[in-house]
């Protein structure tokens, strides 16, 4: 047995000696070197501790904007009532029909304590009766103060006893992208609804035939949620939630809010003087992504590049030429055309604007005074009209009316160029304001009457089917 064991250690001891002479004279060394020519993935760790909170959305506090806005924020219900035809002899010998109501609804911010009301234009366009619902399920009838379909802006206003909870503009200038807002209003009937996303972007331009300049943002909006507040988390009210961008119809990922400083200038406008007081610096400008664009390379310009000025406006005055390239406005910066003409939205004619520019590699700033637009294009017929100067009311011997200075191809036979147009449906023209508030109400399917004078100072009465 002795004989056995010793026999067996060594066996044991020989193996180890074997082994480690293997070890050490005849296996190569394995040996991996990483160096920075290496295409493996690098990943540098940091050591800074995280918040106990997380980080991002976790660490941002909502609650005390959700909770004074949704107070702020009321259903608007529009009733319209249009004409049903009730039975066969009503369709074919048109005895009238049935009226029949039809209910829109959508949102409202308070901006008083006395309860006028800012909203969107699309949500009252048209009602023949307006209902206001609080967050308190309180409701009232409320009446239309005035509207602007170009901003898509309307005030309206209801009565109560007692002080309404409401908020206050913020300055739209200052929200930056990537800022934290809500969207309050009522989607679906859903009333007080919040929904959060970050500002996606600024000044953006849905229609190239409209000036626009929205705020965009990927905070969940729908229809109903219309006229409602967009609110940034110190419960600033810094836009008017409007539309969405979707071809179903409901939220996919984007939204839009007239700013605030737009929307707060259109309702001090409508208050004061019962429509908007819209300034312009009179310039023409070149739309992008046209041949003439890409042919001057303007595509490439960050900036508006001014194609043109109109006569007797403040670009002339102060001698902005053809060619320029705005840069900023007053501490705006100007990348865009949408830049541009959302800061002009929020000023009237007599403000004065400080305009730096690019003339030939030059940098100028040169003050610019706003003046009223003197020209535009009437809805229906389509005609462009100019105000009366006082070389055109002497020569036309006439205080009234308007210079009608280009005409479609429709209406060219019927000698209206160059005369001026003092009635419409024997209602006095005073100017182009006038004129856009008269042919805005004309029906297409009935008879409108102009009446003109030539150069001589004689009447003439055109009447269009």
């Amino acid at each position: 047995m002795k004989k056995i064991g010793s026999m067996l250690l060594v066996s044991l001891i020989a193996g180890a000696v074997t082994l480690g002479a293997y070890k050490l004279f005849f296996e190569q060394p394995n040996i991996a070197v990483v160096s920075s020519e290496d295409n493996n993935p690098v990943f540098n760790t940091s050591f800074i501790p995280t918040s106990a909170k997380g980080s991002g959305i976790n660490e941002v506090d909502f609650t005390v904007a959700a909770e004074n806005t949704v107070n702020a924020v009321v259903h608007v219900k529009n009733v319209t009532m249009s004409k049903g035809s009730s039975s066969v002899m009503d369709f074919f010998y048109g005895s009238g029909g049935v009226q029949r109501a039809q209910v829109g609804t959508g949102s409202g911010v308070i901006i008083t304590p006395d309860g006028y009301i800012v909203t969107n234009n699309h949500v009252i366009d048209k009602a023949s009766k307006l209902q206001v619902t609080l967050n308190n399920n309180k409701t009232y009838e409320a009446e239309l103060i005035g509207a602007d379909p170009n901003s898509d802006i309307a005030l309206i206003k209801i009565e109560n006893d007692v002080k309404l909870p409401y908020l206050a503009f913020g300055d739209s200038d200052n929200t930056k992208i990537g800022e934290w807002v809500l969207a309050v209003g009522n989607p679906f009937n859903l009333t007080s609804t919040v929904t959060a996303g970050i500002v996606s972007a600024k000044a953006r331009n849905l229609d190239p035939r409209r000036n626009q300049s929205f705020i965009q943002t990927d905070a969940a909006v729908n229809p109903g949620n219309s006229g409602g507040a967009l609110v940034n988390t110190n419960g600033d009210l810094v836009g008017i939630n409007t539309a969405i961008s979707s071809q179903t119809g409901s939220y996919v990922g984007y939204s839009f809010a007239v700013p605030s400083n737009i929307a707060k200038k259109v309702v001090e406008d409508i208050m004061e003087y019962g429509n908007v007081q819209k300034g312009i610096l009179g310039i023409n400008v070149v739309r992008l992504n046209t041949p003439y664009a890409v042919e001057k390379g303007i595509n490439e310009i960050e900036g508006v590049y001014i194609d043109g000025v109109e006569e007797e406006t403040g670009a002339a005055d102060a001698d902005l030429r053809a060619g320029d390239i705005i840069k900023k406005i007053d501490n705006i910066k100007i990348k865009k055309y949408p830049d541009l003409t959302g800061y002009l939205s929020t000023k009237r004619p007599g403000n004065e604007v400080e305009v730096t520019l690019d003339r030939n590699g030059e940098v100028l700033t040169v003050p610019v005074m706003l003046k009223k637009r003197q020209t535009t294009f009437l809805p229906e017929m389509g005609l462009e009209v100019k105000n009366l100067n006082e070389k055109t009311k002497k020569k036309f011997k006439t205080e009234k009316g308007v210079l009608i200075v280009g005409v479609p191809e429709t209406y060219r036979g019927y000698g209206l160029q160059g005369k001026v147009m003092i009635a419409v449906d024997d209602e006095e023209i005073d100017d182009i304001q006038e004129a856009r508030d008269l042919f805005g109400g004309i029906s297409k399917y009935g008879r409108t009457s102009i009446t003109l004078l030539n150069e001589d100072g004689e009447r003439e009465r055109l009447i269009f089917q």
